[in-house]
């Protein structure tokens, strides 16, 4: 059992020096060395101390105050130009969805032959008929069209729209009254065969006297005509010459001059007072639709709603397309045309020997067999870099 005298030195533990206790300065100089000493004032109102007691507990250091919850930079709203956005959006939507629209709305034929066809050909060529058929039309259209009253369907033209692989683009006039071989009818005028067998029996008939297979197949008529120039506002055209035809109903000054629909349509079919005969009605039916083309590519037709609505609603309402005929097609004649228009396309009418022949089937349209065979040759191989010499 320790002594009482141990437990009270142990109690006040006498073997330690006294931290209360007032120093001699050499002696608290010593205890400091040895780490014994506090190295800081530890008086009251002292500063912390900068270090710490050998072997006593790191000091723990004090909990930051909680940062304050982040605050996000508040968005600036901008409701015009949401606005503005939300209209353009519409827009868009509407410049694509007419036309598509249109274009699936548009009457569908059956266009493509049966028998041998010319294999597949690089390009793509596309007929683009123009039928003067008054079946579909009141009295009323008749005689404001100054159509006549004809029975059946003929085709007023005919066109090959050519995108080629190489070379500039081609629209080639194939004139009505050409005397070309109808398979299954014998010899007699081109457009005799769309009145024998439609448009299957025109395509094959083209296909088999020019070798140039046909990719696709757009038909319109003459009130169709109409309604496309009047929803544009009306065309320009250029007449050379003093125009008087009766049976057309068409009287026109010469030089440049806007004409509305069925002004257009009786200057695409006068032939009568044309000294050209119908060579002379194939370039104006050319021009007419280069005329349509320039006038739907103008700014206000694709800006102005009311326009660009009733321009596709017209097409569609008038246009017939094959069954193989798509959006690619349709986008390829439209391509082909602009050239043609900017002057990086060809306009052409297939090479003739004679314009009045006399034949079995009346005055037509022979073809230069050489001429015409080279043309439809480098149609049928997608390159026209050949044809350039022909502007």
């Amino acid at each position: 059992m320790p002594k009482r005298d141990d437990d009270l030195e142990w109690l006040y533990r006498q073997d330690q020096p006294d931290e209360t206790a007032v120093l001699r300065p050499d002696e608290a100089e010593r205890l400091r060395s040895q780490g014994e000493y506090p190295a800081h004032d530890t008086r009251p109102g002292s500063p912390p101390p900068q270090g710490r007691r050998r072997g006593s507990a790191a000091p723990t250091p004090p909990t930051p105050p909680p940062a304050p919850p982040a605050r996000g930079r508040r968005r600036r709203r901008h409701p015009m130009r949401r606005f503005v956005l939300t209209l353009l959006a519409l827009w868009l939507v509407f410049l694509i969805g007419t036309p598509l629209y249109a274009w699936i709305a548009a009457t569908r034929v059956e266009a493509a032959p049966t028998g041998d066809r010319p294999g597949d050909q690089p390009g793509s060529t596309v007929l683009l008929v123009g039928s003067d058929g008054r079946d579909d039309l009141t009295a009323e259209e008749r005689n404001r069209l100054g159509t006549g009253s004809a029975e059946g369907r003929r085709t007023d033209t005919m066109m090959l729209v050519h995108t080629p692989s190489e070379g500039p683009a081609v629209l080639l006039s194939l004139p009505r009254d050409s005397y070309v071989s109808i398979p299954g009818y014998g010899s007699n005028k081109l457009n005799a065969a769309y009145a024998f067998g439609g448009a299957p029996l025109l395509v094959e008939t083209i296909e088999s006297n020019t070798g140039v297979r046909i990719d696709g197949y757009l038909e319109i008529g003459m009130l169709g005509l109409v309604n496309v120039v009047d929803a544009v506002g009306g065309i320009e055209v250029c007449p050379t010459f003093d125009i008087d035809d009766r049976d057309s109903h068409l009287t026109l000054a010469e030089g440049c001059q806007t004409v509305d629909g069925v002004t257009a349509l009786g200057y695409a079919r006068m032939r009568k007072s044309d000294p050209d005969g119908d060579l002379g009605r194939v370039a104006r039916q050319r021009e007419v639709i280069a005329s349509v083309v320039r006038k739907t590519a103008t700014p206000l037709s694709i800006l102005n709603p009311v326009t660009y609505w009733r321009l596709n609603m017209a097409a569609s309402d008038s246009l017939a397309r094959g069954e193989d005929t798509g959006l690619v097609e349709m986008a390829q004649v439209g391509r082909a045309f602009v050239g043609v228009m900017t002057g990086s396309g060809l306009s052409l009418t297939v090479p003739v020997a004679n314009a009045d022949a006399s034949t079995d089937a009346g005055s037509a349209v022979l073809w230069a067999e050489d001429a015409s065979a080279d043309l439809f040759g480098a149609i049928a191989s997608g390159d026209t870099t050949t044809l350039e010499s022909l502007r």
